[in-house]
């Protein structure tokens, strides 16, 4: 079976990579086996687990009680501030 591959290039913060490169020597694999598996499980674990879209809480204060145009002159006349 051939499967199509595809090139790119990704960047790797060296102490990242040398974890990868040992995982490489261990198995005795290439590097680029080595993170296509790893991506390939990482998949696996998203689809496994769909997030649920949770609906936001609201909060409705109620009506207003005082016009845009009156807000600050209602602010400042107010004494218990």
């Amino acid at each position: 079976m051939h499967v199509s591959m595809q090139k790119i290039q990704i960047l790797f913060p060296n102490p990242l990579m040398g974890r990868v490169r040992a995982i490489a020597s261990e198995e005795d694999r290439p590097v680029s086996e080595v993170i296509r598996r790893a991506v390939e499980r990482f998949l696996d674990m998203r689809s496994e687990k769909p997030i649920p879209h949770r609906k936001l809480p609201t909060f409705r204060g109620g009506k207003i009680l005082v016009s845009p145009e009156h807000l600050k002159e209602a602010i400042y006349d107010d004494e218990s501030l």
